[in-house]
């Protein structure tokens, strides 16, 4: 039977709305201290009745929402430990909030998904929030024709649904340099791009100034460096536009992983 997870919003207190940087998909098997934040991190959060995720690792043409009653673990990587690819992460999906989020996203056309599933951005850090898999989960697509203005509006249109005991979590990274990797040192040093991007977003957070987030572009050189391709950053913006007035900005997970990749995990709420 198909989970319905929603409910009166007036029968729950408004949700924190989380980003958080996955990096290394052996964060998911291995007993990292990434891990041991994210374990920490769910344990903290109110319990969501549903989670809609927007992943990095869902880019495609199209907004998508996926629609199944069982999304499969998608195990889209290659390269790792065998350990890595028989990780199942079972968590029910929630058809009827997948219909409710494509309406709510309208004008925006929204095609109801049933082939797509978790991919490893949303279950290498779910299955650390929720270890039991018992949290509906629905993904939500980055739609990469858009721009990032037009990805921050539909993000703000996800609202409401922290008044119904939906958590909104975005998955990527807010710098992913892949290119630029450093493997020579253990650990590696953060780049000096990589500290200089990801204070500056923290500065701009934590004076509640999105503009200039959502125009990275405009940043410089270390926005360029930090942000390559948009698909790990797009997922940030989503989150970002839930954040109400004067709500609370904290930073449950810290690091920069291999000289280029910003674990920092950003909560609102």
């Amino acid at each position: 039977m198909a989970t319905d997870v929603r409910s009166p919003a007036s029968l729950h207190a408004r949700m924190p709305v989380v980003f958080v940087g996955h990096g290394n998909p052996m964060n998911a098997v291995e007993e990292t201290r990434y891990a041991a934040a994210w374990r920490a991190l769910g344990a903290a959060l109110p319990r969501p009745k549903a989670v809609v995720c927007v992943s990095a690792h869902w880019y495609v043409a199209g907004t998508r929402v996926t629609a199944m009653a069982r999304p499969r673990t998608i195990h889209d990587f290659g390269g790792f430990p065998d350990e890595l690819s028989r990780v199942e992460y079972p968590a029910p999906g929630a058809p009827a909030l997948a219909r409710d989020l494509a309406s709510r996203l309208a004008p925006t056309r929204v095609e109801l998904d049933e082939s797509w599933g978790l991919d490893h951005g949303a279950w290498s850090v779910l299955r650390r929030l929720y270890p039991d898999a018992d949290v509906p989960v629905v993904q939500l697509s980055l739609d990469e024709t858009l721009p990032p203005e037009a990805h921050y509006a539909l993000g703000a249109r996800l609202a409401p649904l922290r008044e119904e005991g939906v958590l909104v979590l975005g998955s990527g990274n807010l710098v992913h340099n892949l290119h630029a990797l450093s493997w020579g040192e253990h650990p590696a040093r953060p780049y000096g791009w990589a500290v200089e991007f990801e204070r500056t977003v923290r500065a701009f957070l934590d004076r509640e100034d999105p503009g200039p987030l959502v125009r990275y572009g405009a940043l410089g050189r270390a926005a360029a460096l930090a942000v390559p391709t948009p698909d790990h950053y797009l997922p940030f913006l989503y989150t970002l536009a839930l954040r109400a007035p004067g709500e609370p900005v904290s930073y449950p997970v810290e690091g920069i992983d291999l000289g280029s990749v910003s674990m920092l995990s950003v909560r609102f709420g």
